[in-house]
């Protein structure tokens, strides 16, 4: 049966600044570690953009002697994914994720312990915001998710600390560089294990929420004006085989939705009440559909009105159509094929399309339009390689333009 406790704040001051960080390119033995894209020099956050476009990045890691890590940029059309000019990049470092801030005028890319950001032209093209013959990396922390706030101010990231919910906290400046700010630590009152897994800011900027494997899911409250997380809830999965994988909001702070692996697996929505209380709706856990298991991350669409969870174990997307207070119901056709081991959903800016990477291809990215006759059914409307098409690129994370 879930428990779920009221929480206090623990904050914990991180002990050095981060805003630049000592030359990281010492440590791997090379000068100019990170080139300029697409011959930029780099600094800046750029002018921003109405362009459609995402940024897939990939491990491939089928040579351990010879991995590629990579950095792809395709433009959107009408049922289109175009690959832009100047990619893909080669990076130094296996990437785990990428986000897009509010504006479109910045990309942050993270993984093996570093951030990098790049500007955004118009054309979609990348400009390091940090160029430099040491190290172009923004920040290190040693994180599994980041999540970018509403105003644009703050890049949250979900530490893969294990003995406490901790999440590093960075001001956006003007010029795209980060500025580290008070670390945010909590310890769960259950004492259960702690796998951290994603980090995901409500539309309004109230409230924070991170899933936590085993450890359930913990919901934050959030002041976008100075920067300030408050620990206000903890929900748990009510068995050690259960583990909390993905989450996200409605559109109006009212409903969390988490994704849910192993016992009791499935969606389940909690509506926030006063205080970041959190109650579980009747019906929940909804069911992911028949061989539909492992679910990895979960998306509502642009109307607010279908929500959808990547599987990553069966490889499908299941869907559902939302009602009043988060009760869901299971799409005609779900769970939708994708690619093998599916990983990061995401829509794009005009809302008519969802894409979904792959990490053992098949494709390495797809994308989705919404069925003309059925409400909600995803239709497979195009795909991309984005490395070798030959074998799977490991596409682990994708960030679209707003």
């Amino acid at each position: 049966m879930e428990r779920m406790t009221k929480m206090t704040n623990a904050t914990l001051r991180r002990t050095s600044a981060l805003a630049l960080l000592l030359p990281l390119a010492f440590a791997a033995g090379c000068k100019n570690f990170f080139p300029p894209l697409n011959g930029g020099t780099g600094t800046g956050t750029g002018t921003g953009n109405t362009g459609d476009y995402a940024y897939v990045v990939s491990a491939n890691t089928v040579s351990a002697s010879d991995p590629i890590y990579s950095l792809n940029a395709f433009s959107i059309g009408t049922a289109t994914l175009t690959r832009l000019s100047g990619f893909p990049v080669t990076l130094p470092f296996p990437p785990a994720m990428a986000v897009v801030n509010p504006a479109n005028s910045l990309l942050y890319v993270a993984g093996a312990q570093v951030i990098y950001g790049y500007s955004i032209a118009s054309s979609g093209a990348l400009t390091e915001v940090l160029s430099s013959t040491l190290s172009p990396a923004l920040a290190n922390a040693n994180i599994v998710s980041m999540a970018i706030s509403p105003d644009g101010q703050w890049l949250l990231a979900l530490d893969v600390a294990d003995t406490a919910v901790t999440v590093d906290e960075f001001q956006i400046l003007s010029t795209g560089l980060l500025n580290a700010e008070p670390v945010t630590q909590y310890v769960l009152t259950s004492g259960d294990p702690i796998v951290a897994s994603q980090i995901a800011i409500s539309p309004k900027g109230d409230y924070v929420a991170a899933a936590v494997g085993t450890g359930g899911a913990v919901l934050f409250s959030f002041a976008t004006s100075t920067g300030t997380l408050t620990p206000v809830y903890e929900a748990f999965p009510g068995s050690s085989s259960s583990a909390d994988q993905a989450v996200t909001y409605d559109a109006t702070d009212s409903v969390l939705y988490v994704a849910r692996s192993g016992t009791n697996g499935g969606v389940v929505p909690y509506t926030i009440g006063t205080g970041g209380t959190l109650t579980q709706v009747a019906g929940a856990p909804f069911s992911l559909g028949t061989n539909a298991t492992g679910p990895s991350s979960i998306l509502i669409d642009a109307t607010g009105k279908y929500l959808y969870v990547g599987n990553k174990t069966s490889s499908n997307i299941s869907g559902f159509s939302i009602a009043s207070g988060g009760v869901l119901t299971a799409l005609s056709g779900s769970p939708y094929t994708s690619g093998t081991n599916v990983g990061a959903l995401a829509r794009d800016n005009t809302g008519d399309y969802v894409l979904a990477t792959a990490i053992n291809g098949s494709p390495d990215l797809q994308m989705y339009s919404f069925d003309s006759t059925t409400p909600g059914k995803l239709d497979a409307a195009t795909s991309a390689t984005t490395g070798n098409p030959t074998e799977p690129a490991g596409a682990v994370a994708i960030a679209l333009t707003h």
